[in-house]
């Protein structure tokens, strides 16, 4: 007969084959999923080396189109603007590289350039709009006229643009009392700082974008009160081009909200002056602006092309 002893050998037995078999399977395992994260990893790590290699030829790709753009822009440029004069708008917040970039490929054009006014953060401010509409009234000369309806921001863009262009030949690179009473007020105000002589009363006109959307409250009324002023340089002058980086024509940013205005119909954006090429298309919007056309031109939303299609011919109108 089977005895006690065999059967608790048999169950003894039965479980440490048990536990073996559990040990050796789990081991087994282990090694199983170790396996196939180590291929996982040496994948990965591929995958983000080949990635690392190709962001580097692009940047050196982005390099030399920014290169070969820099050294051939003044010949794609010139003599589009030959007789014509630019005055150039900084905003609050603009990125003061571009604002060079675009002076000196506007005098490669053949274009004069008067000077520079810079907006001041100031003029902006919700508590300053009563004395910006006093202001502007007590300067108002008299050919200049308010857009009906105008507010405070209206009547100053009307009054600045006075100042600073014309579409008449003949006043053209002269100053005049009129409005270097209007750049003092404004200076003395705190409103603008100036330089060169932008009274001097261009036929064109650049505004350079913030390089940062004004991503705070009262951000958008800012935009609004410097499209204003980009409607009214656009329509005392020859034409208007607003340009900025990409981000200008993100939510938020200058050039977005003109694209969502009316003023869209006649004052020109460039989204991309951050670079050599997108200088360059600046010009071309501003030559096509002589002609009365107007675009919006780069890579953000609202854009129609990086570049006015077709480009205008050499030869400026």
């Amino acid at each position: 007969m089977i005895d006690f002893r065999y059967h608790l050998v048999s169950i003894v037995a039965i479980f440490l084959a048990l536990a073996l078999g559990i040990v050796l399977g789990s081991t087994t395992l282990s090694n199983s999923v170790s396996d196939t994260l180590r291929q996982q990893a040496n994948s990965a790590a591929k995958t983000a080396q080949q990635a690392r290699l190709a962001q580097r030829d692009l940047r050196h790709q982005l390099d030399g189109e920014e290169q070969f753009t820099k050294v051939l822009s003044p010949q794609i440029v010139a003599e589009r603007l030959k007789g014509q004069s630019v005055v150039l708008i900084e905003t609050p917040g603009a990125g003061n590289d571009s604002i060079e970039q675009i002076s000196q490929l506007a005098k490669d054009s053949g274009a004069a350039v008067t000077g520079r006014v810079t907006i001041q953060k100031k003029l902006l401010d919700d508590d300053q709009q009563t004395t910006v509409d006093e202001l502007a009234t007590q300067l108002k000369a008299e050919d200049v006229k308010f857009p009906e309806n105008a507010g405070a921001y209206g009547k100053a863009g009307a009054v600045l643009a006075g100042a600073l262009v014309t579409k008449d030949p003949a006043k053209s690179g002269r100053e005049d009392a009129a409005g270097g009473a209007v750049l003092n007020g404004f200076k003395q105000a705190g409103y603008v700082t100036t330089s060169g002589k932008p009274g001097q009363h261009a036929t064109l006109a650049v505004m350079v974008a913030p390089a940062a959307a004004y991503a705070y409250a009262g951000g958008g009324d800012d935009n609004k009160a410097l499209i204003s002023l980009a409607s009214a340089l656009d329509g005392a002058g020859r034409g208007t081009v607003v340009g900025g980086p990409p981000t200008s024509a993100q939510e938020g940013g200058l050039i977005a909200a003109l694209r969502d205005s009316d003023a869209a119909d006649s004052v020109s954006t460039v989204d991309v002056v951050d670079t050599a090429a997108g200088q360059v298309v600046a010009i071309l919007a501003l030559q096509n602006e002589i002609g009365g056309k107007s675009g919006q031109y780069g890579t953000g939303a609202g854009a129609s092309g990086y570049l006015p299609s077709p480009a205008p011919t050499a030869k400026n109108g």
